[in-house]
């Protein structure tokens, strides 16, 4: 009697949350990054002047901020993923840092690098929101 292995795709909801949940606030930041460079940039204005209003975030959302606007729930969208990102960016790390050491020969090589690149961007983004100039991109956003 013979038998045969059947090759089964490690398939784990969890583990897809975390990708998906670490992937996306990382995402959210660089976005809010990328507007903020590119509005200091397009306007030839520095971090200062970018803090007076006058460069409102807001103003970047075109046909306005209207519920029937698709581009204004993309700026909610993103304006939540980064907000929530600096409060569950570090639960989320560790708890991918738990999972790929936990799970280590179950884990499929793909899972385990994007786990372990999702901690290792979260890390470094939450350490980049505590630096002055993007204290600063944090104050523009928030206005």
């Amino acid at each position: 009697m013979s038998s045969v292995a059947r090759a089964v795709p490690y398939s784990r909801p969890t583990v897809r949350v975390l990708v998906v949940g670490q992937l996306a606030t990382v995402g959210a930041f660089l976005a809010v990054l990328l507007l903020y460079l590119g509005r200091m940039a397009g306007a030839g204005v520095g971090p200062a002047e970018m803090l007076t209003g006058a460069y409102d975030p807001k103003d970047l959302i075109p046909f306005g901020m209207h519920g029937a606007n698709v581009f204004y729930w993309l700026y909610a969208v993103v304006s939540v993923l980064y907000l929530v990102g600096a409060l569950l960016g570090p639960p989320l790390a560790l708890v991918a840092v738990a999972v790929v050491a936990r799970e280590r020969d179950a884990l499929p090589r793909t899972a385990r690098a994007l786990l372990l690149v999702g901690a290792a961007g979260t890390v470094l983004v939450l350490v980049a929101r505590f630096t002055p100039p993007l204290l600063d991109m944090h104050r523009w956003w928030m206005d």
